[in-house]
């Protein structure tokens, strides 16, 4: 069973920048596709950006030329750099993994951008 554990959320003020971090308790290679989603209260979780097991990104257009998404195979972490943060990114950002046997997300980290 994979588990995935979210860190780096808080409060920052527009323009400013957070990283969140994805801990995997396996080797993350095992992984194929490592995702970021957000959700806000009411609305459904949106996928943000994926990694994949190739190192390849893929982003949202609302977060491209901002967030940035990498994976680091001897740490078991995958990161999300969010930069220029606005207030439409305020929501709860979870990590999703998807490997063979199926798909595994953390708990949420809460990224709170103030006006």
């Amino acid at each position: 069973q994979v588990q995935l554990v979210e860190s780096g959320g808080g409060l920052v003020q527009a323009g400013g920048s957070l990283t969140l971090s994805c801990a995997a308790s396996v080797a993350i290679s095992s992984i194929y596709l490592i995702a970021w989603y957000r959700q806000t209260p009411g609305k459904q979780r949106e996928l943000v950006a994926t990694i994949s097991s190739g190192n390849i990104p893929n982003y949202i257009d609302s977060v491209k030329g901002r967030f940035t998404i990498s994976r680091d195979n001897a740490k078991n972490t995958v990161t999300l750099q969010m930069d220029t943060l606005k207030p439409d990114d305020t929501a709860v950002y979870y990590c999703r993994g998807t490997d063979r046997a199926g798909d595994y997300w953390g708990q949420g980290t809460q990224v709170t951008v103030s006006s």
